[in-house]
């Protein structure tokens, strides 16, 4: 999913920046870059600088206008200040991680950045489907073009973690069916007869507490043969216990 999600420069003027992009990204795991318009290809210095992410700068794709390197994507993402003068739709960039995620599993995405001195222009902008802001301290918040795409590529990492991970949750993890519920509550209920904590003439609301409580945890399958064998145990004790009285 990550390979969706392209990292885009547009205009950049130092190669060193572009090798330290390239950096950033693949400690996050994201590997497409598109470069528009750059004032001068990688060279030595941006291999350098990306830090044995030389292959990102060797793979990265180059166009003349971010027309033609956003032409595919379904999502578009402009790295942007905001301004009073261009209102367009904003994100946070914890937001725009998800939203990048989420959207990557139907078609490419691109994250945009501009130039290192101008930004976007306004008409570069108004290509993109959102813009997204990073909320820096406003009495500094000057911010490199590197650590704008650390900053977001970040929150693309953990968005796509927190989805893998609610995805092995779905994946892994069983429940009992309502059928398995019932027959423990019937076995709790009896073994709580048995051991006297129910008064058979007045039982009161202690099952109906009891079924909210396991209700409210929803206990797995494995924690739910656990508890099934607790009140297995618990009966053959009393038996055992009754019978030596006897």
């Amino acid at each position: 999913m990550l390979n969706q999600i392209r990292i885009i420069l547009v205009g950049t003027t130092h190669t060193g920046n572009i090798g330290s992009v390239a950096r950033a990204m693949k400690t996050m795991g994201l590997s497409a870059l598109y470069l528009v318009a750059p004032k001068e290809l990688p060279d030595g210095q941006a291999y350098a600088l990306s830090a044995g992410a030389s292959d990102i700068l060797a793979n990265a794709k180059v166009f003349d206008t971010l027309e033609q390197a956003i032409s595919d994507c379904g999502l578009v993402v402009g790295s942007s200040a905001r301004s009073r003068t261009l209102s367009w739709p904003m994100l946070e960039p914890r937001e725009c991680g998800v939203k990048a995620v989420h959207e990557a599993a139907t078609h490419p995405v691109a994250l945009v950045f501009g130039r290192e001195s101008s930004g976007l222009t306004n008409e570069e902008l108004q290509l993109c489907n959102y813009h997204v802001c990073i909320p820096a301290n406003p009495e500094y918040s000057s911010l490199n073009l590197a650590m704008a795409v650390q900053i977001v590529t970040y929150e693309v990492r953990m968005a796509w973690l927190q989805q893998a991970l609610q995805q092995q949750t779905v994946d892994d993890v069983a429940y009992p069916s309502s059928e398995q519920m019932n027959s423990f509550y019937q076995h709790l209920e009896q073994t709580l007869n048995d051991t006297g904590f129910i008064i058979r003439q007045h039982p009161g609301v202690v099952m109906t507490k009891l079924k909210r409580l396991f209700t409210r945890a929803r206990p797995e399958e494995a924690e739910y043969n656990i508890l099934r064998g607790i009140l297995t145990s618990v009966q053959r004790y009393g038996r055992k216990t009754q019978g030596d009285k006897e």
